[in-house]
C-alpha cells in the first residue's frame, strides 16, 4: 500500500514460529527477529556488537504454515514486511503501543548455511484454465501434468528443458 513503511530485518528467530488459526480458519504465524548490528572497532582490532533490536512478526495464509514447518529457534532469516503501530489497553487500563513487521516475505539467510526449496502442492486455484464443468484441465497442457512437490533452485537437479 502507498505509504507504508518496508523494512527488511535480517537475523534470527528467538523461539519456534507461534501457529495458531483464527474463528474463520485463517493460519497466522508470529515470531520474533533479533538483529544485532556488528561494527568494527579500529583501535582494538575486534568485532563490537551493538544494540539489539528485537522486532515482533506476523505472517499470514499459507506463508504462516510454510513459516512454521520450515523454520526453527535460532534460524537465520531474511524478512521483508511493513512496519505497523498498533495501540492497546492492558487489564491494568494502561495504554500500550507496539511496533510490528507485518511480514511480506521470508526466507533462510544463506550466508552461512545452505537450504532445499520444495514448492507447495498445487491448488485448485492454480492449476491453468479448468473446464469449469469438469474441473480437468486442458488436454496436452505439459505444464498441468507437472510433479506438485518438485525441488527448485541451484542444484535441484531434474531436466531444465521445457516440456515442448
Amino acid at each position: 500500500m502507498a505509504g507504508d513503511t518496508i523494512l527488511t530485518i535480517i537475523g534470527n528467530l528467538t523461539a519456534e514460529p507461534e501457529l495458531r488459526f483464527t474463528a474463520t480458519g485463517t493460519p497466522v504465524a508470529n515470531f520474533t527477529v533479533a538483529s544485532t548490528p556488528r561494527t568494527f572497532n579500529r583501535s582494538t582490532s575486534e568485532w563490537e556488537d551493538g544494540e539489539a533490536l528485537f522486532m515482533r512478526c506476523t505472517i499470514w495464509r499459507q506463508a504462516a504454515e510454510n513459516v512454521a514447518e520450515s523454520l526453527t529457534r535460532g534460524a537465520r532469516v531474511v524478512v521483508q514486511g511493513r512496519l505497523q503501530q498498533r495501540s492497546f489497553q492492558t487489564q491494568e487500563g494502561e495504554k500500550r503501543t507496539v511496533m510490528e513487521l507485518t511480514v511480506d516475505e521470508i526466507g533462510p539467510s544463506l550466508r552461512y548455511a545452505t537450504t532445499e526449496v520444495t514448492k507447495n502442492a498445487k491448488t485448485a486455484a492454480s492449476k491453468v484454465n479448468p473446464d469449469p464443468a469438469t474441473g480437468a484441465t486442458p488436454a496436452g497442457d505439459p505444464w498441468a501434468a507437472a510433479d506438485e512437490r518438485e525441488l527448485v533452485g541451484a542444484g535441484a537437479g531434474g531436466n531444465d528443458a521445457p516440456p515442448f
